[in-house]
């Protein structure tokens, strides 16, 4: 009973840690050190590069919505790489460069299909901008987006900018369910490790980087994640820019979710070991700590939530208390699994949370057991 204690008390002391602990260390921390990035009126030349694979149905409107960004038209540039798209996807592109983007959108194309991170290899020597800022296909930003993500290269010490995601329902409406709330803590948290130093983990939907700070990555890296870290490495900052706004809609099936966690959670267990040396404070200093407290322990939190379970079983029947803190993880999945069941088309309702919390976890499960496997993944179908 000694060691079901234990086991159970680190548990729930390393879960606590990973969604309360660290945030709040972070909050405090960051607001001792005030690391704020500088912020200037600064307008480098951008190109906004975009990988599209069958896009047919976004591509038009995600391209007009960087030309008519509240930034000077001659300072910015759109390339948009095909990953070798079937649907028509290269005509709506070819149209634009043509017509209204002439001189300021190019089409390049991928003839074999290889995924995000080649697209992005591709099309970074062909860019004339000083600032490379990335987009999804399927993302559009606010008017003040590109200006809001290179304010902070005003200050040399910044090599990497990530801006807020904003998740839609279908129709376009503001939602609050469970991915959006997720969302709304990962930004808050953003916001407190760019005081600290730097953030851990950004955005691929509304990212930036100086252009010569961009690394050529293996087709199975997560740009969104190995190319921030390797800034960190050349000891510059990955700041969040709260203004830089992008908006998307968010997946309407739990199941859509599940895959899509699971594949971002695969490549960056591969990007963790390939940055592992990140993990010694002699190199990476503060983000050492911030590194393995945001990732490494976030992605080995259902581990902890299994072990939590196992040993509170074994408990339950030791002294009441034993039972009540079993009941308390029993009621959020039977309130997880009501909210399968009631979850319709959008993951709403006051179940969403506890919902989407299990799905992420069980995602991080499988995407830890791929890993472990050896898997690897560089091509996937867009998000739907």
């Amino acid at each position: 009973m000694i060691a079901a204690a234990v086991v159970f008390w680190i548990s729930i002391g390393v879960l606590a840690y990973v969604y309360v602990g660290y945030p709040l260390i972070c909050r405090i921390l960051g607001g001792l050190l005030r690391r704020d990035a500088g912020v200037g009126d600064i307008v480098p030349s951008v190109t906004v590069v975009i990988a599209a694979r069958n896009e047919a149905a976004h591509i038009v409107e995600t391209v007009r919505n960087k030309l008519v960004q509240d930034y000077p038209a001659d300072r910015l540039e759109v390339i948009v790489v095909s990953d070798a798209s079937t649907d028509g996807t290269d005509a709506l592109v070819a149209e634009i460069a043509a017509g209204e983007g002439a001189g300021r959108v190019r089409l390049l194309r991928q003839e074999t299909r290889a995924g995000k991170t080649a697209a992005l290899g591709l099309a970074a020597p062909e860019a004339k901008g000083e600032i490379l800022v990335f987009s999804d296909a399927n993302s559009l930003f606010g008017p003040g987006t590109v200006r809001s993500l290179v304010a902070p290269f005003a200050d040399s010490r910044v090599g990497y900018v990530s801006g807020r995601m904003v998740y839609r329902a279908a129709d376009g409406s503001l939602t609050g369910r469970g991915c959006s709330t997720y969302m709304a803590y990962e930004n808050w948290l953003r916001s407190a490790e760019t005081r600290v130093g730097s953030v851990v983990g950004v955005d691929g939907g509304v990212d930036a980087v100086r252009a010569d700070l961009f690394e050529p990555m293996l087709p199975d890296q997560q740009p969104d994640f190995v190319l921030p870290l390797a800034v960190v490495a050349r000891n510059l900052r990955v700041v969040y820019a709260a203004d830089a706004l992008v908006y998307e809609d968010a997946l309407q099936h739990g199941g859509d979710e599940f895959r899509m966690r699971v594949r971002v959670i695969l490549r960056a267990w591969h990007g963790l070991r390939d940055m592992a040396g990140l993990l010694d404070p002699r190199r990476s200093g503060i983000f050492a700590w911030q590194l393995f407290s945001h990732k490494w322990l976030r992605y080995l939190a259902p581990l902890f939530l299994v072990s939590a379970l196992a040993a509170n079983a074994v408990l339950a029947f030791a002294a009441p208390v034993w039972r009540i803190t079993l009941g308390v993880q029993i009621a959020l999945y039977v309130l997880a699994g009501l909210g399968f069941l009631t979850r319709g088309r959008r993951l709403a309702g006051p179940l969403g949370l506890p919902y989407y919390f299990c799905i992420v976890n069980a995602a991080a499960l499988t995407a830890l057991f791929r890993f472990l496997r050896g898997e690897r993944q560089a091509i996937w179908s867009p998000r739907t």
